[in-house]
C-alpha cells in the first residue's frame, strides 16, 4: 500500500529520494517545501540527517526508501552508481512497485539511460532521464533546465515534480535524449568557461581592471550565464566546488564518445576535454569547473 492516505498531500505521489549529494540534498528539500513526502537515501550518514531536519524521512536501504514510493528520483555521480543502484536484489527495480515512475537526474551515458528504460519496463516501471543544468546555486534556486527523455505521458505526469525543481522543463525525445542534450551542454560550458579563464589571464596580464573589464563583457556578445555564474569564482581564486572538475572530466567523456558514435567532430571540445583531464591529473580534481583557470595559469608561467 502506497504512504499516500497518510500524507497530508493525498494528491501529491509519495517521493524516494537516492543521492544526497551537493545537487540531491538541495533538490530533495525543495520538495519537500513544495509540500512532497520524500523519503531518501545515501550513503552518508549526515546527508541523511540533513533531509530529515528539513521535514523528509531517512531510510535504511534503498529497497526501504522505493518500497511504497509513487515515484523514485535518483541523483548519483556517474553510470556506474546508477546502475549500482538500480539493479540487484537490494536495488531499485527488485524492490520498487509495479507501476511506479524512476526518474534518473544523474549525467550519464545515453546508452545506460536506453538501457535502464528497458530492464525496468520487463517490472512494469516507467522511466524517464532528466538530467540537469545549473549546478548547486540552480538547485538551491531551484531554477534549474531539465532536458528530459521518455514518453510524453510520464513527463505530463513528472512535470508538477520538474516545476518544484527548475524553470526550463523540455521534453527532448525518446529514452536517452535527456542524456544526449546534457552532453551537448557539457561541451558548451567547458569551452565556455575555457574561453573565459583565457580572457581572465589574458587580462590581467595586461594589467587591466579585472573586475571592470568582466562587467562590460559580460554586458555583450561575450556575456554567458557561465560568466555570471562563475565571475566571482575567478575574481576571488575561490574554486569552491559547485559542480566539481573530476565529473566534468567524466561528461566530457561522455560527449566526445557519444558523438564518436554518430560521426561528429568535436574538435575544440576534445582540446578542451584534455585541458580538463590534465587539470584533474595535477590533482585538481575536486575544485569546482572554474578551476580551469588554474591550468591556463599555469601554461602561462605562472606558480599555482
Amino acid at each position: 500500500m502506497s504512504n499516500l492516505a497518510h500524507s497530508s498531500h493525498p494528491a501529491r505521489p509519495a517521493i524516494a529520494w537516492i543521492g544526497l549529494g551537493i545537487m540531491g540534498s538541495p533538490m530533495s528539500e525543495n520538495l519537500v517545501k513544495a509540500g512532497y513526502d520524500v523519503t531518501g537515501f545515501t550513503l552518508e550518514q549526515d546527508k541523511l540527517d540533513r533531509l530529515a531536519a528539513a521535514g523528509g524521512t531517512a531510510a535504511g536501504s534503498i529497497a526501504e526508501a522505493v518500497r511504497d514510493a509513487d515515484v523514485i528520483i535518483t541523483m548519483v555521480p556517474a553510470s556506474p552508481q546508477v546502475e549500482a543502484i538500480a539493479y540487484g536484489p537490494e536495488g531499485i527495480l527488485d524492490n520498487a512497485r509495479s507501476g511506479a515512475l524512476l526518474i534518473d537526474m544523474s549525467s550519464i551515458t545515453p546508452q545506460t539511460s536506453v538501457d535502464l528504460a528497458k530492464a525496468a519496463k520487463d517490472k512494469g516501471i516507467r522511466v524517464l532521464d532528466a538530467p540537469v543544468s545549473g549546478g548547486e546555486a540552480g538547485a538551491i534556486e531551484a531554477v534549474l533546465s531539465i532536458m528530459v527523455g521518455g514518453e510524453q505521458a510520464d513527463f505530463d505526469e513528472a512535470e508538477p515534480i520538474f516545476e518544484a525543481l527548475g524553470k526550463t522543463i523540455v521534453l527532448c525525445g525518446p529514452h536517452g535524449s535527456g542524456q544526449t542534450v546534457k552532453a551537448a551542454n557539457q561541451l558548451i560550458v567547458a569551452v565556455n568557461i575555457q574561453a573565459c579563464a583565457e580572457a581572465v589571464v589574458f587580462l590581467e596580464k595586461s594589467g587591466v581592471d579585472l573586475k571592470a573589464a568582466l562587467d562590460v563583457l559580460n554586458g555583450g556578445l561575450a556575456g554567458s550565464t557561465v560568466l555570471t555564474r562563475k565571475k566571482d569564482n575567478f575574481l576571488q581564486r575561490d574554486f569552491t566546488p559547485g559542480f566539481r572538475i573530476d565529473l566534468h572530466h567524466k561528461d566530457m567523456g561522455i560527449v566526445t564518445d557519444a558523438a564518436r558514435n554518430v560521426g561528429a567532430a568535436l574538435p575544440v571540445g576534445a582540446v578542451v576535454a584534455q585541458l580538463v583531464a590534465s587539470l584533474r591529473a595535477q590533482g585538481d580534481g575536486g575544485l569546482d569547473h572554474s578551476a580551469l583557470l588554474r591550468a591556463v595559469e599555469r601554461l602561462s608561467g605562472a606558480e599555482v
